[in-house]
């Protein structure tokens, strides 16, 4: 009896004759070892009687069988079979057979009846032809054959097409299609968007693309047909739905995508797409103005289909820190970023990526190195109707930022115009950022200091904020008058407010030694520490220190010599900072997760270091 899978694939070989592929069958079978010359001999002789019953699998390479004894101890490979036809009567005493010529032999097959015999041939014939075809296709050059019928498609009606797609994508799915059949479906594409085949059979060709493709720029037809593909869902509904539910279900369901290479892929095929969009419109410009013109709906649909992209993978929050990399250095056409719709509609993209609490994501809003312009600068405020809610909310979210406060506040030095701007118009963000500016020390030019002072007590806001400043200088320079003990040891398990109430009740400047040794002490109180300008010594060994205080310390406490960091929560990303501290002897970072590379920058960034103790760690 022969086992057939639900759902199998239907094949006409006569008219009104169908058949299903066969996935297992039970057989009788009978194998004769021969010359080819003494087959017909052999044939129909007393040893055709000699039947071995076997239950066959029709995998993907070859016909398995479940017991490998007798005639069948080794599986037939389908490449190896040379001719498969059926038996007369005559020959075969009466009975329904089948002939399999191998290298080796003959194997012959008995069925109950003609059309499971049919049946088997239909399985047997499809099944060597999917092998051979998907053989070729693995081959550099192996598409000849298939690219000759293709090439005469174009002047076919698109049913004939779509047939011929059908048939080709299942030889597709375990290799990429060559630049030949990328070129024939980027046709297709643009000529058909809303056929079925696009819709049913594209998706995971251009998946598999997307997945597997390593270097875009050896195989440029791969991602033409990504981009084709990409234009063809927007066209199918008119609108960005289609794009962003194919970004999703590449994606996948889980929080973690498991391709590594797919969001590369497509961010740099999306970039391509953008880059030529408006190579395309300043060549059109440049060479007839009114077709460019009349052309715009067109051009602005195609633009708006990639940003759908972006904005689609910047959604996923796994996927945010890479794309927000690959897009910190602004891999745009000029014309792009001069174009005001082009940078409104891109707008999402960047609020996401600043609004991710993660340091290493938002910080790749500034430029990529200094002197070069990073997004925070190419979403500054110009006038006209830009009314810079980005902007403020990328300032708000940098100022919070622990990864290199000061160092920002010397790049917002350079756009205190749009922020004095934004400021008189009442925005809290930028009164607060240019208090801290003054607060910090960080303009130099007794007139802008003085032009920002202004600006603050221009509005009522400004003036509680400039208000809340004049009371903290005060403050400060009371506490650091040089008054105070030299030397203070904190007793264990206190706590954050503990120091902050200690450090309030007087003037510590000259405090030198500081010890917080098996206190509950958090990054939070890195903010106090900062204001002690004479401090040299400060042990924060087993407190619950992080990277972001030691960041903090960093770039204020330049006097310090020795730095107990033991058994802390500090990891290579604060430990870096620590180079800023040119001063520092000693240190401990004794349990702590610091590798080895880390440490070398170290040793080589401060000069002045005699003894680092690295034991229990990576570097040790």
């Amino acid at each position: 009896m022969c086992h057939v899978p639900f759902g199998g694939l239907p094949f006409q070989t006569l008219p009104g004759a169908k058949f299903i592929l066969l996935q297992e069958a039970d057989v009788h079978v009978f194998r004769v070892f021969h010359s080819r010359n003494v087959i017909r001999k052999l044939l129909g002789t007393k040893f055709f009687c000699k039947w071995e019953n076997h239950h066959v699998f029709f995998t993907d390479t070859e016909l398995l069988f479940r017991n490998s004894t007798g005639f069948m101890e080794e599986p037939i490979p389908y490449s190896q079979i040379e001719e498969i036809h059926c038996l007369p009567t005559w020959v075969s005493s009466q009975k329904i057979c089948i002939r399999i010529v191998i290298p080796s032999g003959s194997v012959v097959l008995r069925v109950s009846s003609t059309y499971v015999r049919d049946q088997w041939l239909h399985s047997l014939f499809w099944k060597r032809t999917m092998l051979r075809h998907q053989m070729s296709l693995s081959r550099t050059e192996g598409c000849d054959i298939l690219m000759k019928e293709l090439k005469n498609q174009k002047q076919l009606p698109r049913f004939s097409r779509e047939t011929v797609i059908s048939i080709m994508a299942p030889l597709l799915e375990n290799a990429s299609p060559s630049d030949e059949i990328c070129e024939f479906l980027c046709w297709h594409c643009k000529e058909s968007p809303g056929s079925h085949v696009v819709v049913n059979v594209l998706p995971s060709i251009v998946q598999r693309i997307l997945k597997h493709s390593v270097d875009f720029g050896k195989h440029p037809k791969r991602r033409r047909l990504v981009q084709a593909y990409i234009q063809a869902l927007y066209f199918q509904s008119d609108n960005v739905e289609g794009v962003q539910d194919f970004v999703r279900s590449v994606h996948g369901p889980v929080s973690l995508c498991p391709h590594p290479r797919l969001m590369c892929n497509l961010v740099s095929t999306s970039l391509a797409a953008v880059y030529s969009l408006f190579e395309e419109k300043k060549r059109c410009r440049a060479e007839n103005f009114s077709n460019v013109l009349g052309d715009t709906l067109s051009w602005e649909s195609r633009h708006q289909c990639f940003l759908a992209v972006f904005q689609t993978i910047a959604s996923f929050e796994d996927w945010r820190l890479g794309l927000a990399k690959l897009l910190q250095p602004i891999p745009f056409h000029p014309d792009a970023l001069k174009c005001r719709q082009f940078t409104k509609n891109f707008q999402p993209v960047i609020e996401e990526i600043c609004k991710d609490s993660r340091c290493e994501v938002h910080i790749t809003l500034l430029g990529i190195r200094d002197g070069k312009d990073g997004w925070f600068e190419i979403y500054s405020p110009r006038g006209d109707d830009d009314d810079g809610e980005l902007w403020s909310l990328i300032l708000k979210q940098l100022l919070g930022c622990c990864c290199g406060r000061k160092r920002f506040l010397h790049i917002l030095n350079k756009h205190l115009e749009p922020c004095m701007l934004r400021a008189l118009q009442e925005d809290e963000i930028c009164q607060k950022a240019l208090s801290t500016i003054v607060e910090m020390d960080v303009v130099q030019n007794l007139n802008t200091k003085l032009q920002i002072i202004a600006t603050l007590q221009s509005t009522p806001s400004g003036r509680e904020q400039y208000a809340a400043l004049c009371q903290r200088e005060m403050h400060l320079r009371e506490f650091q008058q040089k008054e105070g003990p030299r030397k203070l040891v904190l007793p264990p398990k206190s706590t954050d407010s503990d120091l902050q109430h200690l450090l309030s009740s007087g003037p510590f400047g000259n405090l030198e030694w500081l010890s917080l040794a098996f206190t509950k002490i958090t990054s939070v109180s890195a903010e106090h520490l900062i204001k002690l300008p004479s401090l040299r010594y400060l042990s924060l060994w087993s407190t619950q220190f992080d990277d972001s205080g030691v960041m903090l310390i960093s770039e204020h406490l330049y006097k310090l010599e020795v730095l107990n960091l033991c058994e802390t929560q500090v990891t290579d990303k604060g430990l870096i900072t620590l180079s800023n501290l040119k001063n520092l002897q000693k240190l401990n970072l004794n349990s702590t997760s610091l590798s080895s590379q880390t440490f070398e920058q170290l040793k080589t960034k401060l000069p002045a270091l005699e003894e680092c103790d690295i034991r229990y760690t990576d570097a040790w």
